[in-house]
């Protein structure tokens, strides 16, 4: 009698969540359609979006969104949900996952999320400081005087006028050190305060699944520069001159997706396609390689794969 009442509390229990995160075009898409297929009908997965600039509607073929035909293969949540003229910022996203996830457990769905927006991760896994967007004019002003000021100095600065956040970074971290006193020029307040006032995390570990896919360098370089091509093919430069049409204020964040500064640049006639391209194509490969950093540093607990062995390795978490 005791065995059986053991197993119905097993199955009442909400589903684990699977994190899955990855630098650009590693397979981290496919791999979630993958893993949502293979748990059947009973787990119901659900593909949710963790990329900043899969969100906007406006840019679906650049940003690699999922197609019309993996959209048909499991449920999709979090794509293409934002207009282009929003500041869509880390905070939004993590309100709109939490929401998401919670009515998806409930219903005894399993979420699984998945792209290469690190700083979502570690909004859902560790909270979120409710530190207010910084201006470009302050972010620039502190970067300004700080060019060709040595790790030290900065550093040292830092402590005199906020020792608890220089206390916890160290000496050589020079963009932490420059983002903690952008903090303080733009709001008068220490990032150590925000972060005390920071809102709890989303997840607890026990109810998470978390990989990052790894893949060899090269062949990541490989696809990233396929990738890009195929995306002219599918219709990138319409979907940014469209984009374009629309006149946005440049600081909006989805005129920074990788490639569409390059193809505007074409646009209007500055450079030809094949030099966009290229731009573009190396624009992207830095952009996962800032990745790959962000995962080593900040993710560095979380459980590596390549893409071959990543779908075994997620189910057998899922089933231990």
């Amino acid at each position: 009698m005791e065995q059986p009442e053991r197993q119905k509390v097993r199955r009442q229990k909400a589903p684990k969540v699977v994190l899955i995160a990855g630098p650009t075009a590693s397979g981290k898409s496919a791999l979630a359609l993958a893993l949502a297929e293979r748990l059947g009908a009973d787990a119901r997965g659900v593909v949710l979006n963790a990329d900043s600039m899969q969100v906007y509607g406006d840019l679906s073929v650049i940003t690699a969104r999922p197609s019309v035909a993996d959209l048909g293969r499991a449920p999709h949540l979090l794509y293409g949900h934002v207009d282009a003229d929003t500041d869509y910022s880390v905070g939004r996203w993590t309100d709109d996952a939490r929401d998401a996830i919670a009515a998806l457990r409930a219903e005894g769905r399993t979420p699984i999320l998945v792209g290469g927006t690190g700083l979502y991760f570690r909004a859902l896994t560790q909270g979120l400081a409710a530190v207010p967007p910084i201006p470009p004019e302050v972010r620039e002003g502190v970067r300004g005087r700080a060019e060709g000021e040595a790790n030290a100095a900065l550093h040292a600065r830092l402590l005199a006028r906020d020792p608890a956040t220089g206390a916890r970074l160290n000496v050589n971290d020079r963009q932490r050190v420059l983002r903690a006193l952008e903090v303080l020029e733009a709001t008068g307040r220490p990032l150590a305060q925000w972060q005390a006032d920071a809102q709890p995390p989303v997840l607890a570990p026990e109810d998470c699944v978390r990989l990052v896919l790894v893949a060899e360098r090269e062949e990541l370089r490989r696809r990233i520069d396929a990738r890009f091509l195929a995306m002219l093919d599918q219709g990138a430069l319409a979907e940014v001159a469209a984009l374009a049409a629309r006149g946005l204020d440049a600081a909006r964040p989805v005129l920074k997706a990788h490639g569409v500064p390059a193809l505007m640049r074409h646009l209007a006639g500055e450079i030809g396609l094949d030099a966009a391209a290229a731009e573009g194509q190396a624009d992207t490969r830095r952009y996962a390689k800032r990745q790959d950093t962000f995962f080593r540093h900040q993710m560095a607990d979380w459980p590596r794969a390549t893409p071959e062995g990543a779908l075994g390795v997620l189910t057998a978490a899922l089933d231990a």
